[in-house]
C-alpha cells in the first residue's frame, strides 16, 4: 500500500469514495490547520470538507453534516 492518501475520502460505506484499507490506517485531517475528529468526507482538490455536528441523525440513521470550504490536508496518524 502506498503513503498517499486519495484526493476524496468518505467513511460512509453506501459512498463511492469510501475505502476500508486507507480508512483502517487511522487518517487524521487537518482543516484551516485544526485537526479535526467529526469528518465525514473530504475533497482536497475542491477544498472542502463534511463535518458531522452535533449527535443529530437523519432518518436512515447517519450523522447530520455540513460542507465548509478551506484548505484541507489528510494525513496518517502515527500509532
Amino acid at each position: 500500500m502506498t503513503d498517499t492518501l486519495p484526493d476524496r475520502l468518505s467513511v460512509d460505506p453506501a459512498s463511492p469514495y469510501y475505502d476500508a484499507d486507507v480508512l483502517a490506517r487511522n487518517v487524521g485531517v487537518r482543516f484551516k490547520g485544526e485537526d479535526k475528529t467529526n469528518v465525514e468526507e473530504y475533497c482536497v482538490s475542491e477544498g472542502w470538507v463534511r463535518l458531522a455536528v452535533g449527535a443529530a441523525r437523519d432518518r436512515k440513521g447517519n450523522p447530520l453534516t455540513m460542507k465548509f470550504s478551506g484548505p484541507v490536508e489528510p494525513y496518517f496518524r502515527e500509532g
